[in-house]
C-alpha cells in the first residue's frame, strides 16, 4: 500500500487512528492540530490514498547539556553550555499497518528532514516513555545518556546514504514514543538515510513507500 507524508492538515482523517496506546490516539485526534497552530511541535502524518492516517509523528526544538554527551562526541563539539536538538516527541503506527516497518520508516523521515531543515540541529533526541520504545531507538542507532537511560540521542553528523541488505531486529508494537517496527520493508530511496553503526537496511527499499514534502 502506497503511502505518502504530509503536515497534518484538517483534511486528513483521524478518527479512526488506533495504534494500541490510548495517549497517543488521543493526542492525534484531539491536541495535535492545537500544537501546530501554537507553534508547539510540528506533526507529521503517512496517509494512504484515501486521505486516513496510518501513522505520524511529532517534532519539537530541544537542546542537550553538553556535559550529558559522551566524551567522543563533545570533543567534536563547540563549547557551549548546550547543544541544539530536535525533539522526536510522538510516533505511533495505526494497528492496522503494524508490521509493515512503518514505524521505522517514520523514523527515518524524521531524520531526514530534520537534517535538510535550515532551523540548525545537532541531535535528534527522544524520551523514551517504556523498555519497548527504548529497544527500538537503540536498534536504530541512539544512544542512551548515562544519567538518563530513558533519554536517546542520535548526532544528526552521521547520517549518511542508506546500505542495501538485510537485518532481523525490531520494535514489536506501537507504545510510548517509539511507535515502529523493523519488518521487512522500509522507504524508497528518496528518504534514504543511515547511520554507521545502524543495521538500517530494514528501511532501504520500501518499493510501495511514496514520500511527498
Amino acid at each position: 500500500m502506497p503511502f505518502a507524508v504530509t503536515a497534518l492538515a484538517r483534511q486528513h482523517d483521524r478518527g479512526a487512528f488506533s495504534c494500541g496506546a490510548p495517549a497517543l490516539d488521543d493526542y492525534l485526534r484531539r491536541q495535535a492540530g492545537q500544537d501546530v497552530r501554537r507553534r508547539v511541535a510540528a506533526c507529521f502524518v503517512a496517509t494512504d490514498s484515501a486521505g486516513r492516517v496510518a501513522a505520524y509523528y511529532t517534532l519539537a526544538a530541544a537542546s542537550l547539556p553538553l556535559t550529558a554527551l559522551p566524551d567522543g562526541i563533545v570533543r567534536r563539539l563547540p563549547r557551549y553550555p548546550a547543544v541544539p536538538a530536535a525533539r522526536l516527541g510522538r510516533l505511533a503506527v495505526d494497528q492496522a499497518c503494524q508490521g509493515q516497518g512503518l514505524g521505522a520508516a517514520m523514523l527515518a523521515d524524521a531524520l531526514d528532514r530534520t537534517a535538510r531543515s535550515d532551523i540548525a540541529a545537532a541531535a535528534m533526541v527522544v524520551d523514551a516513555k517504556d523498555h519497548a520504545a527504548a529497544r527500538f531507538c537503540a536498534h536504530h542507532g541512539f544512544i542512551a545518556l548515562d544519567d538518563q537511560p530513558s533519554v536517546l540521542f542520535l548526532p544528526l553528523a552521521t547520517a549518511q546514504g542508506a546500505p542495501r541488505g538485510d537485518d532481523s531486529a525490531g520494535s514489536p508494537y506501537s507504545a510510548g514514543l517509539a511507535a515502529g517496527e523493523a519488518g521487512d520493508s522500509g522507504i524508497s530511496q528518496a528518504t534514504s538515510l543511515c547511520w554507521a553503526a545502524t543495521p538500517w537496511s530494514k528501511v532501504a527499499n520500501l518499493a510501495s513507500w511514496r514520500r511527498a514534502n
